[in-house]
């Protein structure tokens, strides 16, 4: 027997009807938030950044590619991370799909991370990506984007992730793992504090007469509709269905 309600066709198409009135709303609000994510003001970026690329040194306004406008997403792979963090990569797994069409209406999209470039090339190849993947080793570009931390920042200091401080980590009792951190951290080669000195998010660019101005960042769930996975999730009929971390890198599943 099905473990959840059951109706008639035209129980259905009632609840769905109601249900549609909701995602119209839904619909709306997003683009209303939408158009006031664009009115935000831009910032003037006047630190010199330089990044490792496939293609040799480059600074923020290289990575652009002759665009007008850059998104970055901000993939969790710091410096003595051995392995990619899980949860970027199911993200970044939907990168290439839609990279050319970006390409297309003048936006470049690419990824930065702290690790040098030799471990995201490596990386990249074992993922089988094609995407733009720019290194900011040596760089304070995730540091001023809010997406790396210092050792002294996260035990001492507190971090400030997502807008909000967070309290040091010497401070905090002890951590809960409902996140997946500690998963994730194992998963990437690492302990756990080294493994959330990382943090994911996105940036976003605009390159107007010579000069790079930041327009915006997300960060935490700001993500959710950039992971085309949970997407699809939310539609089916049992939606995320979550009991701990369930998912695994591409090439990783059957293998337990």
């Amino acid at each position: 027997m099905p473990t959840h309600r059951t109706g008639t066709r035209e129980e259905w198409l009632a609840a769905r009807l109601d249900l549609l009135k909701a995602e119209k709303e839904l619909t709306r609000q997003s683009d209303e938030v939408a158009r006031r994510r664009q009115e935000l003001p831009w910032v003037r970026i006047d630190k010199h950044y330089r990044f490792e690329t496939d293609e040799g040194s480059a600074s923020l306004a290289d990575l652009f590619r002759g665009r007008s406008q850059l998104l970055v997403y901000h993939f969790m792979f710091g410096p003595d991370y051995t392995a990619g963090c899980p949860a970027c990569s199911a993200i970044a797994d939907g990168f290439d799909g839609f990279v050319v069409h970006l390409a297309n209406h003048d936006v470049t999209l690419s990824a930065v991370s702290r690790a040098p470039l030799a471990k995201l090339q490596a990386y990249k190849r074992r993922m089988g990506w094609t995407f733009p993947w720019a290194s900011s080793h040596g760089s304070d570009f995730n540091f001023d984007f809010d997406v790396s931390f210092t050792e002294e920042q996260q035990r001492d200091e507190g971090i400030e992730y997502n807008y909000v401080r967070e309290a040091p980590l010497a401070k905090i009792p002890s951590r809960t793992t409902a996140d997946g951190s500690e998963t994730f951290a194992a998963m990437s080669g690492t302990d756990m504090a080294t493994y959330t000195r990382e943090r994911p998010g996105m940036s976003a660019f605009v390159l107007e007469d010579g000069v790079v101005y930041h327009a915006y960042s997300t960060y935490a769930r700001g993500l959710d509709g950039l992971w085309g996975m949970y997407q699809w999730l939310d539609r089916a009929p049992r939606g995320r269905n979550e009991t701990g971390v369930w998912w695994r890198r591409h090439d990783e599943y059957g293998q337990d």
